[in-house]
């Protein structure tokens, strides 16, 4: 008879220091929860976003049999400037990179004849569309010729670049077609050969960071370091002295000074990265930027880019993030302003933000299974990304206020539409956020109904979770190797939780002795049929912010879970604002699958301010009549599914 191997805690010495990498797409099937937003990416979303980009004028760009169409949109003109720097078309390049890969991720999940017909016919644009030498760009050879490389600050020519990489490397995965992977190995191939460290190369990088995050993935999928290489040296080059925005404006006789932000804080360029201590500028490129640092603080097993990581990644957490996981307060530079600002109505909290946010924190867990990061990309996905995408998969957000009088509502496109691919993508990817992998260590950093297949020392695993996470707590793993095989299983206990049981085969573990930087580490030898039974208990909260919001003094946010909640008009009725929450007031959970595809609402008793006795007085000395109301709470990345109307997160407390 076989005796199972007893399950043991291994602490943080025992614990190997090896890279943890995502899982690919294809290795990860997802149901449930995430499976029923992917199933509307890949029903939907997809198909939307090659049309409206069609509808756009996009195609006309990058097809060479066309004429070209010009200037579509027009230049923006800073105010008190003649300079004529930015048109969104300039990077229309990454929004068809974008949609390529959100396209990819929906054509494994869902078989599409005529959308993988469409993308071909793209692919072979840009196949057409590709230079002699390897260089490849729509606005520079079809709208701007003869100026390519003279602009990195402001116009997106890596940018571009990155993201029709990430979208060649997942449609080889998807598809396993690889046309659109050697067309952007020959442009990386150029790129290469034009920036770098050597003799006569360009010493520049992008003012949109996002071409090293897609360089980290490109030399995964292909095994070519010179690929890795030039992510570093993108990283490394960042905001070191001469600096090169200065030196490229000169030298297309320009004032360096002459540009809109007038502050290299807005491209994150403005100290060599390793000297930077806090979070500022354009929200999206901080968290691009500190994603691609992270791949590669990962790839060389380099602290000085870890230790700088976590002064940011502090700075950020404590000091300027929204509860609902959004970032970027302002719509003037898209992004962050001072510590504490975090206006709730205005905030902009762009969805590709938070997007960004949860590349950053899933990648910050390449260096190890760490909760604090993990309980972040968490927050960020579940309410301040999905928010950004209606339920249907056809409406977006560009902003994501925390309170709204009844005028903010998802768009069908946009006139910068950076956002709309860039959460179809993640939505559609979402597998590969699950899991991370090292040579004897398999992380589970999210939960919900999913099927994990991979390698590990050898052999062939299959791991099947299954709960109905985020609604339940409950979480069973079946792990399931062809041969008995020993590894590390880590599994995250989020901070949220306050309560959690954890066995393996029936037996409990201890989960004190068990837990480093929150995840349960099990070590065993592991056989077909083994099972771990995570239980978290699905608590109810009231979340306070730190008294410097000055937002925020005297109100409440309600969580369950990792879920932020908010009230909405449709089941509250109007002046959301006139609501009290009491401290005492008891918080209830009740389960309505026919609400908003299926949620958990919260309940509690209430005041209203009434309004009816007060007259027209607009004061006087004597307070308003309070009405006593139940309140009712959804899911906040749910809102404004319904009818439109008001909503509030952060409710007065009283």
């Amino acid at each position: 008879m076989t005796v199972s191997q007893p399950a043991t805690a291994t602490g943080a010495s025992a614990r190997p220091n090896l890279a943890f990498r995502p899982l690919p797409v294809p290795q990860v099937d997802v149901r449930g929860f995430w499976g029923d937003r992917v199933d509307a990416v890949a029903a939907r979303t997809a198909g939307i976003l090659y049309d409206r980009c069609v509808e756009a004028r996009m195609l006309e760009q990058i097809d060479p049999d066309v004429p070209s169409p010009g200037v579509v949109i027009p230049f923006h003109v800073s105010d008190g400037f003649t300079a004529r720097t930015v048109t969104t078309q300039m990077f229309w390049d990454s929004d068809w990179g974008k949609t390529i890969e959100t396209a990819a991720y929906s054509l494994y999940r869902r078989r599409n004849a005529d959308l993988e017909k469409k993308i071909d016919a793209v692919i072979d644009m840009y196949g057409k569309l590709q230079q002699q030498d390897g260089y490849l760009s729509s606005w520079y050879q079809r709208i701007q010729p003869g100026l390519r490389w003279t602009n990195l600050r402001d116009c997106h020519e890596l940018y571009c670049a990155g993201h029709l990489i990430e979208g060649a490397v997942a449609y080889y995965q998807a598809t396993g077609k690889r046309k659109l992977l050697d067309i952007m190995c020959r442009y990386a191939d150029h790129i290469a050969d034009t920036f770098g460290p050597e003799p006569g190369k360009r010493k520049g990088y992008c003012g949109h960071e996002e071409i090293e995050l897609a360089l980290v993935r490109l030399a995964r999928a292909t095994g070519n370091d010179r690929y890795m290489k030039l992510a570093k040296y993108f990283i490394d080059q960042r905001g070191q002295q001469p600096h090169y925005f200065d030196e490229e404006a000169l030298a297309r006789g320009a004032d360096p000074k002459d540009f809109h932000f007038k502050t290299y804080e807005y491209n994150q360029s403005h100290k060599p990265v390793r000297e930077q201590d806090k979070v500022v500028g354009h929200a999206v490129r901080a968290m691009y930027l500190y994603s691609g640092m992270a791949d590669i603080a990962t790839e060389y097993g380099d602290d000085t880019l870890k230790v700088a990581l976590e002064r940011l990644w502090d700075d950020l957490t404590t000091k300027s993030l929204y509860v609902t996981g959004g970032l970027g307060p302002s719509k003037d530079n898209e992004g962050f302003t001072n510590d504490y600002d975090l206006p709730n109505e205005t905030a902009y909290a762009e969805t590709c933000a938070s997007v960004g946010l949860v590349f950053w924190a899933s990648r910050m867990l390449g260096m190890g299974p760490n909760a604090r990061y993990a309980d972040m990309m968490e927050r960020a996905l579940y309410n301040g990304s999905i928010s950004g995408l209606s339920l249907d998969g056809s409406l977006f957000f560009y902003e994501n206020p925390l309170e709204s009088r009844g005028g903010h509502h998802r768009w069908k496109w946009h006139r910068c539409p950076c956002c709309p691919p860039n959460i179809g993508r993640m939505v559609a990817s979402i597998g590969s956020y699950f899991y991370g992998l090292a040579d004897d260590a398999l992380a589970v950093h999210l939960y919900g109904d999913s099927t994990a297949r991979f390698e590990i020392a050898g052999r062939q695993v299959t791991l099947v979770q299954t709960s109905n996470y985020p609604w339940h707590g409950a979480v069973a793993i079946e792990v399931g190797p062809e041969a008995p095989v020993a590894f590390t299983l880590h599994l995250r206990v989020p901070a949220w939780c306050r309560k959690a049981a954890l066995r393996v085969n029936g037996k409990l573990v201890g989960l004190e002795a068990a837990t480093v930087d929150g995840y349960a580490a099990i070590r065993r030898e592991w056989r077909q049929g083994d099972k771990v039974e995570l239980d978290l208990e699905m608590s109810m909260a009231r979340l306070f912010a730190n008294p410097q919001v000055r937002q925020d003094i005297g109100r409440v946010a309600l969580a369950r879970g990792p879920l932020i909640y908010c009230v909405e008009e449709t089941d509250n009725g109007g002046g959301l604002h006139r609501i009290a929450l009491p401290r005492t007031a008891r918080l209830e959970a009740h389960p309505e699958p026919n609400l908003l595809g299926g949620v958990v609402t919260l309940s509690a008793s209430g005041n209203r301010a009434e309004t009816e006795n007060w007259g027209a007085d607009l004061y006087r000395p004597e307070p308003p009549a309070m009405q006593e109301i139940t309140l009712k709470a959804v899911p906040y990345f749910a809102w404004d599914n319904r009818d439109p109307g008001e909503m509030l997160v952060w409710l007065r407390e009283g």
